[in-house]
């Protein structure tokens, strides 16, 4: 029985009896002062089911003492605990993970042997699958498999975890003919797994688990593109809703690109990727990953020379940490090796005044809106710009708030203006202009490259192990730091990049396959540094842990204009003197 106890209440003199059952029982504190009594060595969740909002959101895992613990772990003595809800990030993790391995039980029941392999996400909250070795899921198919998922949560079946010495766990992987789990163990540092078991299922899933089936009942099975489906989870906003699907065909256009790609490097997951290093091959699959690169810039260049009867404007929008100035750069220099002249623009000059820059939800200045821009000023300089007048640039000094007068700039004929910043997308930045009058490019770093068949490496961890590594080197941060801000940041982007992505005339496909391997060596020292019990360390661990699976690489085979050098330093393009020649 667990018992709420009043804020401040304390024992008084314990007779013997009492003192008995004192050793019998333990307490948690939770962060509102709330004090809940129960059984020693009773489950987290034993005590967290007592809680009147343990369903809303739902309760995926807690913080104890300070670690991120699963709702199966032991309370053995006084406590703190948080609880961890769908609406946060790390439950969201918890609940999303946990759904994956009842897809793929699910799956594996009606289809094997047929491989299901979880790739990208989806903005609207969702992983696209694949299907091989058999054709893709029909409707039917499709929805037999959701039934049978259900069917799975009904029956509440608990997630056993299991810890297994490494050797065992390449033979269980061998048998199923998992080989790319195999390969990925190969390089493993650690003598033991952790491995989850639904029934007879059993498999690595990296990161923590719900304690059974019966937690994952939001979820949906949608066709997509007639060669995989989507599997849907909520948005941690509305932990218990399902969101609309719009269509995605430039975004699964660039994921297949990225995927061809990474075939034709014969590295399609870390595994192989750590061989490749591991034979010193590595430098190989650098020089063609960035010769993908360079054609795809040359080929969006292309594109804007063929427009630029009517197109003097390039909006390079994309979210933090995406390789959106390395992009614009390496464009400009294709850009002049077809004979155009780019001129470069800073939207961040066009800021309003600090006090009618708009607020948030919380009060605080809210630079990532667009209403934090002066639009007007901005569309009549482009406007007259594009008409070869004079114009005197506006230099926003961040620190004072204020705008300051910049340049005196007056344009070539026929030069073409490229414009960066997160809202050149966004169709309200510039509503007089039609929408021929400008070439629209959304870069995002997109990685295909997964742990395994079922452990997918999401971009967004990608973008801020590239931020810790270019905040601490350009800014003087801390991975604290950059951590303590990423929430925000994520915000900001959910609600101005993201809904916009598909107005873009192209995708720049950022990612490099083997970046991790080249941030790993400079990220972990910092992340190692982020003190235990701040809210950041947590994050940090994660981060440590999912790096664990790489090989390091040696910093010098990075190419010097290199995507990867905007975040790791050295980059040849910081000193690209002919953009300032061309523009003068």
């Amino acid at each position: 029985m667990f018992i709420s106890l009043l804020k401040g209440w304390k024992f008084q003199m314990l007779s013997i009896a009492q003192e008995d059952q004192a050793r019998d029982t333990v307490e948690i504190h939770l962060p509102d002062q709330r004090v809940y009594c129960g059984p020693r060595g009773a489950t987290v969740a034993s005590f967290l089911r007592a809680l009147p909002e343990w369903d809303n959101p739902p309760i995926m895992g807690a913080v104890v003492n300070n670690e991120l613990r699963e709702l199966t772990y032991s309370i053995n003595m006084e406590a703190r605990v948080r609880p961890v809800t769908m609406a946060d990030a790390d439950g969201a993790l918890i609940y999303r993970r946990s759904l994956i391995f009842l897809l793929e039980v699910a799956f594996d029941d009606l289809f094997s042997p047929a491989v299901l392999t979880v790739d990208h996400s989806v903005s609207s909250g969702g992983y696209f699958c694949q299907v091989t070795g058999r054709d893709a899921l029909s409707l039917e198919e499709l929805a037999t498999l959701k039934r049978h998922m259900y069917q799975l949560v009904e029956q509440d079946l608990p997630l056993e975890r299991s810890v297994v010495p490494l050797a065992e766990a390449r033979e269980i992987f061998a048998a199923r003919k998992m080989t790319e789990k195999v390969r990925l163990l190969k390089f493993r540092q650690k003598d033991n797994l952790v491995l989850y078991s639904i029934g007879d299922h059993r498999d690595y899933h990296h990161g923590y688990m719900v304690p059974s089936t019966g937690y994952l009942r939001w979820f949906d099975l949608r066709p997509l593109d007639h060669q995989g489906f989507v599997l849907q989870y909520p948005r941690r906003h509305s932990p218990k809703d399902l969101q609309p699907m719009p269509d995605y065909p430039k975004l699964l256009v660039s994921f297949r690109q990225y995927s061809g790609w990474l075939e034709r490097l014969g590295v399609q997951n870390v595994g192989a990727l750590n061989e490749v290093i591991n034979t010193g091959r590595i430098r190989e699959v650098i020089l063609v990953a960035e010769a993908l690169h360079e054609q795809q810039v040359a080929e969006i260049a292309s594109k804007i020379v063929e427009r630029s009867k009517t197109a003097r404007i390039v909006l390079i929008a994309g979210p933090s940490s995406s390789g959106k100035t390395t992009t614009s750069k390496r464009l400009a220099v294709q850009l002049l090796a077809q004979g155009i002249s780019p001129y470069p623009m800073e939207m961040d000059n066009y800021f309003v005044e600090r006090e009618r820059t708009p607020l948030d939800e919380n009060g605080q200045y809210d630079f990532e809106r667009l209403e934090a821009l002066d639009t007007t000023l901005l569309a009549d300089h482009l406007k007259r710009l594009i008409a070869g007048e004079e114009v005197q640039i506006p230099k926003f000094d961040f620190k004072a708030g204020r705008s300051r007068p910049g340049e005196v700039v007056q344009l070539m004929k026929d030069q073409m203006i490229i414009l960066e910043g997160i809202h050149g997308i966004n169709p309200h930045l510039l509503p007089d202009f039609a929408p021929e009058e400008a070439f629209r490019i959304y870069v995002s770093c997109l990685t295909q490259l997964n742990l395994d068949r079922h452990n997918r490496i999401s971009t967004t961890d990608t973008r801020l192990l590239r931020r810790i590594a270019r905040d601490a080197r350009e800014r003087g941060y801390s991975a604290q730091n950059t951590i303590s801000r990423w929430e925000s940041v994520r915000r900001g982007e959910k609600r101005h990049i993201f809904p916009y992505q598909e107005n873009a005339d192209v995708l720049f496909n950022s990612a490099l396959v083997y970046e991790l391997a080249g941030l790993k060596p400079l990220v972990e020292p910092l992340l190692r540094q982020v003190p235990f019990g701040t809210p950041e360390y947590i994050e940090a661990k994660r981060l440590l842990a999912f790096l664990e699976w790489f090989l390091p690489i040696d910093l010098d085979l990075v190419p010097d204009n290199s995507i990867l050098r905007e975040f790791i330093g050295g980059s040849i393009l910081n000193e690209f003197l002919l953009w300032e020649r061309y523009h003068d």
